[in-house]
């Protein structure tokens, strides 16, 4: 049997920057074949200088499948990534893209209240143009920026239809969460993307909202406090056979590295999903932001997992 593809060698076809300290990237196949299939709000890994591994959200429609289109915005103060991408990276360049991964999930019975800030409203535009291509009308956004929007000119069907609310935080306030999510009404599915304050906010406001009917998306990985509680365990290579035991103080992901187990990692805090695994014994203990309760009964993300039992056996 064939290995899955994991990573795709694909082509800067284009470089923007649509507004200052946004840089957005055109990426295709360099023969200019079709690039596997995304689910709206999916992510893709690029795979920078020096094997720097940065995650980042699908902006394009799904139904356009011969690119990529990414837009990340400069941190001068992050790890290293997005400087790379604004002050070295040049169209016809070749970089290492891992397949989408992940994706959001609609109701169909009632709204989807999108909410973001600033560069946060990016997993939201393939969502939108999704829903668009689809005819359906029962979705909202509300973003919030310091000064223009950002990639306003790909949402322009949804802005003229008057379901794209914009606050320019420089001239008014920032949007009242607890009034957007309170005006929906009980059915609503509310997701959110921006910063840290905005996220904790949001999520203190849901926090008695079933599962199902909210979702966050973090650009930076809480940190994670392993358990006290926690015992030691072995991990289980199933395909190579190989094991090791598994301490506390150490835990799961440094574990695996220093087995070199076949494994990606980016955010190494349970937000992005690069380093997502099958399973087949266990039960892990899931400490992750991703995965949604059926996926985890086949998978874990292993860069912030525990385990409930004496030996987690992982597919790989």
């Amino acid at each position: 049997m064939a290995s899955p593809i994991k990573h795709l060698q694909l082509i800067v076809q284009a470089l923007d920057e649509p507004v200052p300290g946004v840089k957005r990237l055109l990426l295709v196949d360099q023969d200019g074949w079709r690039l596997p299939a995304f689910r709206p709000g999916a992510h893709i890994d690029l795979h920078l200088d020096s094997g720097v591994v940065r995650t980042y959200s699908l902006c394009n429609d799904p139904e356009d499948n011969r690119r990529y289109i990414v837009a990340v915005k400069k941190e001068t103060n992050g790890r290293g990534g997005s400087r790379y991408v604004h002050e070295t990276l040049q169209p016809g360049q070749i970089i290492g893209v891992s397949v989408p991964r992940c994706g959001l999930e609609f109701t169909d019975s009632a709204m989807n209240v999108f909410i973001a800030g600033g560069i946060g409203v990016t997993p939201f535009v393939s969502a939108i143009r999704t829903l668009e291509h689809q005819g359906r009308d029962n979705y909202v956004l509300h973003w919030a920026s310091m000064g223009p929007p950002s990639l306003i000119d790909m949402l322009q069907p949804a802005l003229a239809a008057g379901r794209v609310h914009l606050y320019d935080t420089r001239q008014v306030a920032p949007p009242d969460l607890g009034a957007l999510i309170a005006c929906y009404g009980g059915a609503a599915k509310a997701f959110c993307c921006g910063p840290g304050g905005m996220l904790d906010a949001f999520e203190a406001l849901v926090s008695d909202w079933p599962e199902d009917r909210k979702h966050v998306e973090r650009f930076v990985a809480p940190v994670h406090v392993p358990d006290p509680r926690a015992h030691p365990y072995r991990v289980v290579l199933a395909k190579s056979g190989r094991e090791q035991e598994v301490l506390p103080e150490v835990g799961l992901l440094a574990t695996l590295e220093s087995m070199e187990a076949d494994i990606i990692v980016s955010c190494g805090g349970g937000i992005c999903g690069a380093c997502r695994t099958p399973w087949i014994e266990g039960p892990p203990i899931h400490h992750d932001r991703v995965l949604t309760p059926r996926e985890r009964e086949r998978e874990v993300c292993v860069c912030v997992a525990d385990c409930v039992g004496p030996t987690l056996v992982l597919d790989i």
